[in-house]
């Protein structure tokens, strides 16, 4: 509510309100309720919950915050208003936003805490703005928020990178796994807080923030209920005795993947992690994941081969065979979780896509 205009427009003043019951309602749903409603089977990052939640919570109380301050205490000292409001928002729910995004990547923990104490230069910004009744101290705000924005930006990338690279030394399914929206989202929400933040009191931006948060609100509830939690246990390497393991002088791990994972088609099982595979050749997966570097592939480019190869096997049989099937039922029955992703893999190794393959065979 960054114009005196929008207390007098009713049709702004309902889409305020629906939108701060609609992040309230949001928060509470991620904290009390222990399953998900969008997609059941899929058990989310707990500490991704309660971040998100207080996110939500926090952009409720902007609304309320903004509210009260223009309409109560300081509708006659807009500048000391803006500042006050503008300060709130910047150490309440930048922080926030890059605490659930840290907590979207599962590769390892990443601190929190680093990002919440430069807000204190934020602080120092308003009070200078408020003690002078000066809008410097505004910019002097917007200009510390963007420089520490950007700088989470950047090691947001380089942590983003890494984390890709982590799903595809471990999983050979990527559904529910990969993230590359997060990033999206947070270079959405920058430009989004910039636009605001220097809004000079337009109407249609302050309409336009209303239903930006609701966007973000709603992909966010989405990205929560989507994500699959990762289990430590199923990338960290186990603890086995030497004497419980093959070592890398005589281990022929081609040999053991031939025997124990190609042969008997393990890889059609769904959702096969790295460990998993590691555990049935008798093996440390540091070992396995070392020779998948040697040969210059990654543990998802190894299943998904065998796949598209068991897919062009059993497409002909069928064929042949003249029985009833789907692409995409072949694709399923090949331990693939979704024809997207199959569609992608077989593009990717082939060259070309399903369809255009099948209508050459």
């Amino acid at each position: 509510m960054y114009a005196y205009q929008s207390i007098q427009d009713t049709l702004f003043l309902m889409l305020y309100g629906g939108v701060t019951i609609f992040a309230l309602v949001a928060s509470l749903y991620l904290s009390l309720r222990s399953s998900n409603a969008i997609v059941s089977d899929v058990t989310p990052p707990r500490a991704l919950r309660w971040w998100t939640s207080a996110f939500f919570f926090m952009s409720a109380m902007s609304h309320v915050w903004w509210y009260v301050l223009g309409t109560y205490w300081m509708a006659d000292d807009r500048l000391t208003r803006n500042i006050i409001c503008i300060m709130l928002d910047h150490i309440m729910l930048v922080p926030l936003v890059m605490a659930l995004l840290l907590r979207i990547l599962q590769d390892r923990p990443r601190p929190i805490w680093p990002w919440f104490i430069p807000q204190v230069l934020v602080i120092g910004g308003a009070a200078m703005g408020v003690a002078t009744h000066n809008e410097y101290g505004l910019d002097l705000m917007h200009n510390c928020q963007v420089v520490i924005v950007a700088i989470f930006g950047i090691y947001y990338i380089y942590a983003l990178v890494r984390y890709s690279r982590w799903l595809n030394e471990n999983y050979a399914d990527l559904e529910h796994k990969e993230v590359w929206q997060s990033l999206l989202f947070a270079v959405v929400l920058f430009i989004v807080y910039d636009v605001y933040s220097t809004n000079p009191g337009e109407m249609y931006r302050e309409y336009l923030s209303q239903v930006n948060t609701i966007l973000i609100i709603g992909f966010l509830l989405w990205r929560v209920e989507t994500l699959q939690k990762l289990s430590a246990d199923e990338t960290s390497t186990p603890d086995v005795e030497e004497d419980d393991v093959y070592k890398p002088a005589t281990i022929d791990i081609g040999a053991l993947l031939q025997r124990y994972c190609e042969e008997p088609k393990l890889y059609l099982q769904h959702d096969l992690t790295l460990a998993q595979l590691s555990e049935a050749l008798g093996t440390n997966r540091t070992y396995v994941s070392q020779y998948f570097a040697q040969q210059s592939i990654t543990y998802n480019t190894y299943i998904n081969r065998l796949r598209i190869e068991h897919f062009e096997q059993i497409y002909r049989e069928a064929v042949e065979s003249l029985r009833p099937f789907t692409a995409q039922q072949l694709a399923y029955d090949c331990g693939f979780n979704s024809y997207s992703t199959f569609a992608a893999a077989f593009k990717f190794f082939n060259g070309q896509t399903v369809t255009a393959w099948m209508k050459l065979q």
